[in-house]
């Protein structure tokens, strides 16, 4: 059977291709970890997908700001309909519509056990922690592709309850895998509940989630800052305060909207390509946004910190940032008793009850990002606009079924 999917195809570029149909093994291939290569998945399904994401952390893949080899087939947010299922699957069955976690995870191990899937120790050789498609993340295919390979799927995956609902708010529903969990994490991690005042640095698709989570949460006021203008139209869309960071340090914003110059809570959803602030607001500098959150925050607040930071980037400014070391002021935050939330989000803690606030119309996280559908063919293009820094959250849909 045919199986088209989406491929890095070396910096700036990625390319459709014709590639395998799974099986309940993984075979060697592009960033697949050699101690990996011929391990048995007879607990995995294979799934037919509905729904895949362009997500951030894939452009620093195709920017070539990792060492992500050419070939490697992208994509970590997966939605979709299970068409087979492994020996050892007893819980999940063929029809079944769900929603993936990004992070893969055994269900075994100690960290699992205590609710850290972020840090599966069982998943990947390189590291603790794995994801689909993604570098240095044990060599799992990705999903943006026609059919993909789901390990440990009772474990894994996400059943909705009623297909026929969950298909009509597919466009929500299919940022569980991923963005609307990482962005409640983060505003989670910050600290956020009801009342608090919200610092969200970046208005990309996750800054917006984790907006959108903190006035979830019952944040008096969630303020969201960016360089781009198009992105901060996009959150005061849904009730946001916003900055521009191009005129200068939020700081000095913050304090006309808020009357004080600092928030109860800060959430970073920029990661390590982070530029400047102001004059310097075209030129990379990757500690200025934490840097700026420990400013901002009050003392005795927290930090909640999404975005993706890396211990190798072949693109940074200086051979410190390329081995992930920063210019970081974290004298600043032991002075002001910051704690800081860092690390790949655990989507199995958020994913449940933030699909039933979907479900109930609790949350329009599809209109907060803006998610557009496109077909996988124009998966090129899309990474293109989205790199160009359009207000939009693309949707792969290899099948036609979203618009269907």
């Amino acid at each position: 059977m045919s199986n088209r999917a989406i491929s890095y195809a070396g910096p700036g570029k990625v390319e459709v291709i014709d590639t395998e149909y799974p099986e309940f093994v993984l075979k060697d291939g592009p960033g697949v970890n050699p101690a990996n290569v011929g391990r048995k998945v007879d607990h995995g399904v294979i799934l037919k997908t509905v729904a895949t994401n362009i997500c951030g952390s894939d452009q620093h893949m195709v920017r070539g700001r990792t060492t992500a080899p050419e070939g490697l087939v992208l994509g970590h947010e997966i939605t979709g309909e299970v068409v087979e299922v492994g020996r050892d699957v007893e819980f999940v069955k063929v029809g079944d519509l769900v929603s993936v976690p990004f992070n893969i995870s055994c269900g075994r191990c100690r960290n699992c056990k205590e609710g850290k899937t972020g840090i599966c120790l069982n998943v990947n050789p390189d590291r603790p922690g794995s994801a689909y498609g993604y570098v240095d993340m044990g060599g799992w295919v990705g999903g943006q592709a026609e059919y993909v390979l789901v390990p440990y799927a009772d474990w894994n995956v996400l059943k909705f309850p009623d297909k026929e609902q969950a298909m009509e708010k597919i466009l929500d529903l299919t940022m569980l895998s991923d963005i609307f969990p990482t962005g409640f994490h983060g505003a989670v991690g910050a600290g956020v509940q009801v009342g608090s005042t919200v610092y969200v640095a970046g208005a990309g698709p996750v800054g917006l989630a984790a907006a959108t989570s903190a006035l979830l949460l019952g944040a008096a006021v969630a303020i969201v800052g960016d360089l781009n203008e198009d992105r901060l139209a996009q959150a005061r869309s849904f009730g946001c305060e916003t900055v521009d960071v191009s005129k200068g340090d939020p700081k000095d914003q913050i304090e006309q909207i808020l009357g004080t110059p600092e928030v109860d809570c800060g959430i970073d959803a920029v990661g390590f390509e982070a530029r400047g602030h102001g004059k310097d607001a075209g030129h990379e500098a990757p500690a200025t946004v934490l840097n700026s959150l420990m400013d901002i925050t009050r003392a005795g607040g927290s930090l909640g910190i999404p975005g993706l930071y890396v211990t190798g980037d072949p693109g940074a400014v200086d051979e410190a940032a390329k081995e992930g070391s920063l210019s970081m002021r974290f004298g600043l935050g032991f002075a002001k008793s910051h704690v800081f939330v860092t690390g790949q989000c655990p989507v199995m803690k958020y994913n449940r009850g933030l699909m039933q606030a979907i479900l109930h119309d609790k949350v329009s996280i599809a209109k907060n990002v803006n998610a557009t559908a496109i077909s996988l063919e124009d998966a090129p293009q899309g990474y293109a606009d989205f790199d160009s820094g359009v207000a939009k959250k693309f949707v792969l849909d290899p099948h036609g079924l979203i618009s269907a």
